[in-house]
C-alpha cells in the first residue's frame, strides 16, 4: 500500500531478494475513487452462498491482485511470482522452489505457496523434499502464488463480479475453472504481525463471534464437499 511506512522495509527486502521484482501499488478499498468500478454483491453470485459482507480491505485486496493478474496477463512472460508486502522469505528454500517451478510450471498453471502446512493431494513434481501436489482442498491466504499468463487471463475474466474474499473465491474451482497447485515446503512465512498487522482482518464482538464461527463452519463444509480432483 502507497504510504506504508511500516511495511516499507520489508518491500525493500522483497525487491532485493526476489528475481525481477517490482512494486505494484494495492488498491485502496477504503477510497471510493479507486473502487468505484467495481461491482460487488452480496456472498450470492455463487454456490454455496457466503455468509459475511465482504470489507473494504477485502475489496482491496481482491483488486490489486486482479491488478496484478492484469500485468501478468499483458507480460510476454508465461508466469510471475506475486507477493504480497507481510511476507517473508528464506532465499534458499525459495531458490529451490522456483528451480522446480521452472522445470515444470506452464502459462496455464497457478501454484500457491502456503504459509501454512495444512494441504494435500496427489504429487505433480519432486525435487528432494519439494513438491508440486493438487491438493483436494485449496488452502486460504494469497500471501504468495506462482500465476501463469493463460492462468490469469482466465481468472481476470471470471472475477469481474465477486461477492466475497480473494482466497474463498479461489477455493472455487468449480466457478473459476482455474486448478490451483500448492508448493510445499517453499520458505515462505507470514510476518503481519511484526509490522503493524492485518489490513484486511476486522475484530469480531465478543457477542457475534459464535454465529460467526458457525456461519464458518457451515461454509467450510459446504467447499470440503467440491474437492479437486486430477
Amino acid at each position: 500500500m502507497p504510504g506504508s511506512t511500516a511495511r516499507r522495509p520489508n518491500v525493500d527486502r522483497l525487491l532485493q531478494d526476489l528475481p525481477d521484482a517490482q512494486v505494484v501499488d494495492a488498491v485502496n478499498g477504503r477510497d471510493p475513487h479507486q473502487i468505484a468500478e467495481v461491482k460487488t454483491f452480496a456472498g450470492d453470485l455463487h454456490e454455496p452462498q457466503y455468509p459475511f459482507a465482504l470489507t473494504p480491505g477485502e475489496i482491496g485486496c481482491f483488486q490489486s491482485h486482479r491488478k496484478c493478474w492484469e500485468l501478468i496477463a499483458k507480460s510476454d512472460s508465461p508466469y510471475a511470482l506475486v507477493v504480497e508486502d507481510d511476507v517473508a522469505i528464506s532465499l534458499p528454500q525459495m531458490a529451490q522452489s522456483l528451480t522446480l517451478i521452472q522445470a515444470h510450471m506452464t502459462p496455464d498453471m497457478f501454484v500457491r505457496l502456503p504459509m501454512k502446512k495444512r494441504e494435500a493431494g496427489p504429487e505433480f513434481a519432486r525435487d528432494g523434499k519439494v513438491s508440486v501436489f493438487l491438493p483436494k482442498r485449496i488452502g486460504l491466504q494469497t500471501g504468495c502464488q506462482i500465476v501463469g499468463r493463460a492462468a490469469a487471463q482466465r481468472l481476470l475474466a471470471r472475477s469481474e463480479q465477486i461477492d466475497r474474499p480473494i482466497d474463498t473465491w479461489l477455493q472455487m474451482h468449480w466457478v473459476t475453472g482455474q486448478p490451483i497447485h500448492a508448493l510445499l515446503p517453499n520458505g515462505v512465512t507470514e510476518i503481519a504481525n511484526q509490522i503493524g498487522g492485518s489490513t484486511i482482518q476486522q475484530k469480531t464482538r465478543t457477542s457475534g463471534k459464535l454465529m460467526r464461527e458457525l456461519r464458518r463452519t457451515w461454509y467450510r463444509a459446504q467447499v470440503a464437499l467440491r474437492p479437486q480432483r486430477p
